[in-house]
C-alpha cells in the first residue's frame, strides 16, 4: 500500500486529525458562547455536526497515537474501509451544517439586516464559528480524499 500524506498511523495523519478536532471544538465553543444561537435551527445543527466531528476525530487521534507509539500498521482493508465511510459521512454532515449556517448568516446580515436590528444576536460570533466549521471541514476533506485513494489502492 502506498505511503500517502495524511495516512492513518502516520504523523501527517495525526496532524490532520488534531486540526479537525481543534477547529470543530472551537466552532462549538464559539457558537455555544454566542447569545441567541439556539433560536436558529441551522446553528443548532452546526453544533450537533461539529460535536460528531469532534468525537470522530478525537477517536482517530487516539488510534493514530496508539499506532505511532507501538508501531502498528493501520493499513488493513477493514480499518481503511471504516475510515473511508466515517470520513465521508462526517464530511457530508459538516459541509451541510457549515453551508446552511453560512446561508442563514447571509440572510441575517445582507438580506434582512437582523443583525443590526436585534442586539441580542451575536452575529460576529456566529461568523467566527462558521469559519472554524469550514476550516474543520477542509481538513476533513483532505483526509477523506486520502482515505479514498488508500482504499482504491488496496
Amino acid at each position: 500500500m502506498k505511503e500517502v500524506f495524511g495516512s492513518p498511523g502516520k504523523k501527517s495523519g495525526l496532524i490532520l486529525r488534531i486540526g479537525q478536532c481543534v477547529f470543530a471544538a472551537a466552532s462549538i465553543g464559539v457558537m455555544a458562547s454566542a447569545s441567541g444561537f439556539s433560536t436558529t435551527t441551522s446553528f443548532c445543527y452546526l453544533i450537533a455536526s461539529m460535536g460528531l466531528q469532534v468525537l470522530w476525530s478525537f477517536g482517530l487521534v487516539c488510534l493514530d497515537i496508539h499506532a505511532l507509539r507501538f508501531n502498528k500498521d493501520l493499513h488493513t482493508n477493514i480499518i481503511v474501509s471504516l475510515f473511508v465511510v466515517g470520513d465521508w459521512v462526517t464530511a457530508t454532515l459538516s459541509l451541510a451544517a457549515a453551508c446552511s449556517s453560512a446561508g442563514v448568516m447571509v440572510l441575517f446580515t445582507r438580506d434582512t439586516n437582523i443583525c443590526r436590528v436585534d442586539a441580542n444576536l451575536s452575529c460576529d460570533m456566529f461568523q467566527i464559528s462558521i469559519a472554524f466549521a469550514f476550516a474543520s471541514w477542509f481538513l476533513l476533506a483532505i483526509s477523506s480524499y486520502v482515505m479514498f485513494w488508500l482504499v482504491a489502492s488496496i
